[in-house]
């Protein structure tokens, strides 16, 4: 649920409702410019992708309504239209097998659809409807704010340890600016978010010229018009944009643990980079991140280290962007853009009295591959391994319109699925090692861990105490003795530097 729900939508209307709507657009003679575009057109897909971005996000969320982007994004998708309730939508699914959703993160907002040819102009108009005509009832908003404080008072605490981490991770990173809150925002917040509120964000935000509209696969030049001149019926105007965020500096190893009476331990850990998608460092910094820790990659080395050879957890992984909903997602999501990242190292959850030894392991890898890099081997079965994975990452239509737009938002000439691949090719060991030295600085390291007696674990932690791991079954010897170093491997925390929260306090206000 973290930021992104979907319903789905389809109608049996006739093409008097279509009728209705262009009128609608005729009448004010707006229609959007090309350059608000992005077109994916694929002659023989038979179906119909909508990706329609709105320029805004939780980043944008006003002081003491966090929370607000994610709920407008929510009662476009599951509430009533001017036309239709919600329940009667609901009642429509089937007949024509559309559906569309709201993506809301921290810099954008998604309002995606994919659907059939041949129901194309029944589908339409509720898309458009959606996104024009929202009724904002009541109803509509108290039940999707009930499903919000559910989320984070059970799901985010209580349902997943390892998305509880990461949450607090980009929380305490990015406390104190606009990223620094969950999308669907805090306790507080979102039961003090009225109508009014909801009302006035979308008049603000979504505005005609605030959108781009994504379109992919087997349309024609007439759905492309429709649209652009049905958006066109959006208010004029365009919000102040948001600064970048710039997070405080990280000084030493910060450590947030979550008290909770938790089976196993979640880490999670990470610190801002400043480098983004498009430029050749970015590509040469993939080489070194897929090495170390590429998502579900069993060949990783993180993987290796922590999972193949110790049978610690069930994974082990590293990140240079911002990667929401990892838990179920074999590749990176489209549609999370933002322009300040940072490098993460997520270690899936590992036995209680495994996780000293299993932060060490993490933190002493890093360490080692920023000294010494990647080796002449280690470079070029990875760039290689890359250049062909990639072709991977969006196989659809839909998922590659969603890099369409990103290429818009990180200002990417051309593709970057194309230039990943292209640059594969060139880049060199020089430069990835390059890379890593300049933007993984493993000092400075903000560390967030979800587990039970937090005291204890502070304590051991601050004493530097040894963390040695006893095996259920006999490990090689040259394991062995590494595994007396993992043990070891000092860390440099501080007392003043550990903060411990119980879980029922988190994302309160």
């Amino acid at each position: 649920m973290t930021g992104t729900r979907s319903v789905q939508i389809a109608v049996l209307g006739t093409l008097a409702g279509l009728a209705a709507t262009m009128g609608t657009a005729a009448e004010t003679k707006a229609t959007l410019p090309v350059r608000q575009v992005v077109e994916l057109p694929v002659r023989d897909d038979p179906t119909v992708s909508f990706r329609i971005w709105l320029k805004v996000g939780s980043q944008d969320d006003p002081p003491g309504k966090e929370g607000l982007a994610s709920l407008v994004g929510d009662v476009l998708a599951e509430g009533s239209t001017q036309r239709n309730r919600y329940e009667k939508i609901l009642d429509l699914l089937f007949p024509l097998a559309g559906s569309y959703s709201a993506s809301v993160s921290a810099e954008m907002t998604v309002m995606a659809g994919r659907i059939h040819k041949d129901n194309l102009e029944r589908y339409y108009p509720l898309l458009v409807e959606a996104i024009l005509e929202p009724a904002f009832k009541q109803e509509d908003l108290d039940r999707l704010k009930s499903q919000t404080l559910n989320y984070l008072e059970n799901t985010l605490r209580y349902a997943g340890d390892e998305e509880l981490g990461k949450a607090v991770l980009y929380n305490a990173i990015f406390a104190g600016t606009p990223y620094g809150h969950v999308s669907e925002g805090t306790i507080a917040s979102v039961r003090g978010i009225t109508l009014e509120d909801v009302r006035g964000f979308y008049q603000r935000h979504y505005t005609r010229d605030n959108v781009v509209i994504g379109i992919g696969g087997g349309y024609g030049k007439e759905t492309l018009d429709r649209l652009r001149a049905d958006l066109g019926r959006l208010a004029p105007g365009k919000p102040p944009e948001v600064p970048p965020p710039e997070p405080k500096p990280i000084r030493g190893r910060q450590v947030v643990i979550v008290e909770k009476d938790a089976q196993a331990t979640a880490i999670s850990l990470g610190f801002p980079i400043g480098v983004l998608r498009g430029s050749r460092e970015w590509y040469a910094l993939a080489v070194a991140n897929s090495w170390l820790g590429e998502h579900r990659n069993s060949s990783s080395h993180l993987f290796q280290v922590l999972r193949e050879v110790r049978g610690l957890n069930y994974g082990d992984y590293s990140y240079i962007e911002h990667f929401p909903g990892g838990g179920h997602l074999q590749m990176p999501p489209q549609n999370a853009a933002r322009r300040r990242q940072i490098f993460e190292i997520w270690i899936r959850p590992v036995p209680n009295e495994a996780r000293h030894f299993a932060l060490r392991a993490a933190l002493r890898e890093l360490k080692l591959l920023v000294e010494r890099g990647l080796s002449e081997p280690q470079f070029e079965l990875t760039r290689g391994f890359l250049g062909k994975y990639v072709l991977h990452y969006a196989p659809t239509t839909m998922e590659r319109l969603g890099y369409a737009l990103d290429d818009r938002f990180y200002g990417v000439d051309g593709s970057h699925l194309e230039r990943f691949r292209r640059t594969m090719g060139e880049v060199t060991l020089e430069e990835v090692n390059a890379a890593l030295r300049r933007h993984l600085k493993v000092e400075n390291v903000q560390i967030a861990i979800v587990t039970r007696d937090a005291k204890g674990f502070r304590d051991a932690l601050v004493a530097e105490a040894p963390s040695p791991y006893t095996y259920p079954t006999p490990k090689p010897d040259s394991v062995l003795e590494e595994d007396r170093q993992i043990g070891t491997f000092p860390l440099g925390i501080k007392a003043e530097d550990v903060k411990i929260v119980p879980v029922g306090e988190l994302f309160v206000k």
